[in-house]
Formats: structure tokens, sequence, C-alpha cells
């Protein structure tokens, strides 16, 4: 009897108990939890809407837009001041830069990008989505609150449209078009509201020339679109409309793009509803310390039209033999060459490129020389030593964009005029033309020699996040395969993914002789025992 439980024993110590502990640890270890169910109620659904349609000052015919804006103002006084304190308004903000580069007055007003190159010196077409009538030039008078346009931001007729071209203005009965007719400005009037996901879409939406070309997670399709696009503005799941995560008090709009921002505050985050542990699970939420939630829940981007991933301003220009501008298709039909624009690269499902991003970015300012190729227009601050960093989704924008090679900088460009034989490219397709009027206009030297430079410029993404479902899998960032979403991110251990065969050889040997050793410890007893 002694000899049968000593057997016994000894089958349940040597393989019995590993293997329930190997079954403990996978089985316990790949348990989820369920999410809290998370319950949030739209501010467009609890917040009072005011009937302006019964106020007398608004019954009027308005002919131009500012008199509106002081109708406005008439009641909602003090707002002026808050709006012209606002980046949306002054298109720059007072930033400190990383590196000891010390404080800085950047925005869209003054920053290089690679699409136009810049804002400056193309005012009338570039202006279109500031938020003021009329910043055609330098005489633009950012103190005038009659310039502050509401309704581009509070039209809740869908109506209301700025003309191409036309400096922030709407159309008037001289050059009005079927596209752009004159605005009712006094239905649009009694007709405002708290702004849709259309007004801000009308800028955010087709920034860069067209829809979806700048980035990639924010476009049109959004308006109305399912959960698989985006699971928070799809109608048939929460129906979010833009102000509900970027939450705004006395005009500041909580957000940041890092096209133009630098600075790690006034933020819209997924923990502001969500919490940093939203999954009910330690392992998942542990994450979050240094995983962004966009990492996993935006496995791809530009889900329904593509979105510009390359443009080559160095082959525009090309005519053909009549001397017309030529306009190329790809398969998609999207162009893929236009002659006042160069060359284009459109993709869509497009998966993101990862990087560490701690909130803040530096910039490529007037003055900067070139000393690196492909030259970053901004830059993603941020390793993994850091407390703030996270790993990222990006999309990257690269390109070629026109540059002194005598100075070595970036250069203004003017495309845009109005009219033929002004010296703007669109028109009249001459370079050295174009970048001596758009230098002159931002006030800096141009040699006269140009030539064409690879760039790079870094948008993180926010939007498009997908259903739960649809997020990335544990085995999409641990794995040693080159597929790996975190293949190319160095600077950490990444379990899964790293390793080190001399350890890694060590570890097996020992494991192998350490049940080997415990088998003929066994086996010896058990022969012992019989003798």
């Amino acid at each position: 009897m002694n000899k049968s439980v000593q057997r016994l024993t000894t089958f349940l110590v040597v393989l019995v108990l590993p293997a329930l502990v190997i079954f403990a640890t996978v089985h316990f270890g790949n348990r989820r939890g369920k999410p809290e169910k998370f319950i949030y109620q739209n501010r467009a659904d609890i917040e009072k809407k005011v009937d302006h349609s019964e106020f007398e000052i608004l019954q009027q015919d308005f002919e131009r837009p500012q008199d509106l804006t002081a109708a406005c103002l008439s009641c909602h006084n003090k707002r002026d001041d808050e709006l012209m304190a606002s980046a949306h308004w002054r298109w720059e903000r007072e930033s400190a830069l990383p590196n000891g580069r010390g404080t800085v007055s950047i925005g869209k007003k003054n920053l290089i990008n690679n699409y136009c190159a810049s804002a400056e010196s193309n005012n009338g077409s570039c202006m279109r989505c500031h938020i003021g009538y009329g910043w055609k030039d330098k005489t633009f008078d950012f103190e005038d609150p009659t310039n502050l346009d509401c309704l581009v931001c509070h039209d809740n007729t869908n109506t209301y449209k700025k003309r191409k071209g036309g400096a922030g203005m709407p159309s008037t009965p001289e050059n009005a078009t079927a596209e752009f007719p004159v605005p009712d400005f006094n239905y649009i009037a009694m007709n405002v509201g708290k702004p849709l996901k259309e007004n801000c879409g009308f800028c955010h939406f087709h920034g860069g020339g067209g829809n979806n070309v700048k980035h990639g997670d924010l476009e049109e399709a959004m308006l109305d679109c399912s959960r698989e696009v985006d699971v928070h503005m799809a109608k048939s799941g929460q129906d979010m409309s833009c102000n509900d995560c970027h939450i705004t008090e006395r005009h500041n709009i909580t957000g940041r793009a890092y096209s133009v921002s630098s600075e790690n505050n006034n933020r819209a985050t997924c923990e502001h509803c969500h919490t940093s542990t939203p999954h009910n699970d330690k392992v998942i939420d542990l994450h979050n310390h240094k995983v962004a939630c966009q990492t996993c829940h935006i496995p791809v981007y530009a889900k329904v039209n593509p979105t510009v991933m390359y443009w080559d301003w160095s082959v525009a220009g090309r005519t053909d033999e009549n001397g017309n501008p030529i306009t190329e298709y790809d398969v998609n039909h999207k162009y893929s060459y236009l002659s006042i624009k160069g060359r284009f690269v459109w993709d869509d499902h497009v998966r993101p490129e990862y990087f560490w991003f701690n909130g803040t970015a530096d910039h490529y300012l007037y003055g900067d020389t070139i000393s690196e190729i492909p030259v970053k227009i901004n830059t993603l601050m941020g390793k993994y030593e850091e407390p703030d960093a996270k790993i990222w989704p990006v999309k990257v924008h690269r390109g070629k964009q026109a540059y002194d090679v005598v100075t070595k900088e970036i250069v203004n460009v003017k495309v845009f005029a109005e009219k033929k034989g002004e010296g703007a490219f669109w028109e009249d397709l001459k370079w050295d033309t174009a970048i001596q009027l758009g230098m002159e206009y931002a006030g800096r030297y141009y040699s006269g020699q140009h030539d064409f430079v690879s760039t790079e410029m870094y948008w993180p993404l926010n939007h498009q996040v997908s259903p739960k479902e649809q997020t990335l899998q544990c085995t999409d960032c641990h794995t040693r395969s080159e597929e790996g979403r975190l293949a190319n991110l160095a600077g950490f251990y990444l379990p899964g993914r790293d390793y080190a065969k001399g350890v890694d050889y060590t570890g097996f040997i020992l494991i192998i002789l350490s049940i080997v050793g415990v088998a003929v410890h066994s086996l010896m007893r058990l022969i012992y025992k019989k003798g």
C-alpha cells in the first residue's frame, strides 16, 4: 500500500502538478473581464436650444455678413473678446518649443507644411477656413469684431458656405455661382445653434484641398457612417458630434493638432470619458501606461475615402503639346497628377506607423536650415524612458517640396491668385516667380536658386475608432514577425518580439536539465525502494 501511494505521489509531482501549473497560467492569463458598460449622454441632448427666430434683431434683411455679426454681438456681448483671443481666430499662439528652442508664436499663420507649403501669401485660398471675413492680405484687422464669422460654426441649416478663393467671404450677388450662391443670412440667423459635425467638417474634413487629403481620419463620410468606420460618430451608435469630445468653454476648444501645436495641454483625451482603466482587466489596463488607447482602437484609417500619402511638387508644371495643364487619374479615379500641384499617391485602409509621443512637438521654423533628409516639418517628441510618452498611431505624409539651395531653407510659395499674370504657380506655372513672391510676402530672403527636397509631416490619429471586436490583438504587436505592428519601434523591450539567443537557450537548457534531474531522481528512488 505504501509503495502504491509513493508511486502515485511521484506521478502527481513529476507530471500532473507541472501540467496543472501550465494550464492555470494559460487559462487564467487569457481570461478577459467584461468592460463596464459605458453610458454617455450627448451634449446636444441635454443642452437647451434657443429659438433664435423669436429675436426681432434677427428678423431684418442683412446685406453684409458683418452686419449679422454685429447683431449677434449685441446680445452675446464679450463673446468677441473670447473668440479674438483664440487660435481659431489668430491662427497662432505662444508655444514653448522642446529642446530648449524657447517660446515662439506659431500656428497656421506662419508655419511651413508639406501640402501647399504655407498659408502666407495664399490668403485668398487658405483663409477660406479662417473664422473671419476678408483676410486677403496683411491689412486684415484682427481687432475688428465684425470681421468674426459666427455662422461658419453656428449655422444649423447646412446652407452656409464660404466661397472658394474668397479669403473667407461668402458669395455676393456679383460673384455668386450655382455651387456658391448668396447665403440667406436672415434664414440662417434664425436657425443657429450649437456647432454640428458639418460645421467643424467644413474645414477639418477638407484641409489640403479636398476631402480627407490631410488628416486621413477626418472626412465627410463620418457625417453618416457605420460603427465600423467610427463608433463615436456613427448614427447607428452614439451619434456624437465633435463638441462632445472637444469640450468648449468660453470659446476655448479642447484639442491639439500637432501640425501646428507644440505643448502637452488643453488636450481632448479618451480618458476624459473612459478613465485610464476601462477594460476591467488588469493586463490590458496596464498597457495604458505606455500605449495610447488609439494604438489598439484605430487599426486602420482612411476607411471610406482615401487620403494623400505622398505629394511630389518637383514634377509639377508639365503641360500638354498645346501648353494646357494636365490631369491624370489612378485606378481609383483619384487624381494622380496635376500640373498645378504635381504627383500624388493616395491610399485607403492604411495601417498606421507607430512612434513614441509625449504630447509635445517641434516644428520647422522660418530660418531653420536643412540638417537631415528627409526634412521633418514637424517632430513628435517622446521616448520610452519619459513618463508621459506612449506608443501612438500616426499618419506620415511624405513628399518633395521646394527649398533654397543657397540658404538651405524650405521656401514659401505663392500658389494662389485670382487670375493669370500675378505670379502664382497655380496660374502661371513658374517656380522662381512663385517662390520669390511667397518669400517676399513672408519677409524672407530668396537667393533665386531652388531645388526640391524630401520631407515628412506627422499626424497623430484620434478618429475613426473601430468597434472593440476589430481592435488589435496581442499577437499583432507581440510577435517576431517583420509584419508586427511594432517591428520598427526601437528603444524598449517588447515581450514576444525581443529576445537574446544566449539567454533564451540558457533558460531552455536549465529547464530541460531540471526536468531530467527530477525524472532521474524519482526513477532512482523507485529503483532503490524495490531493492
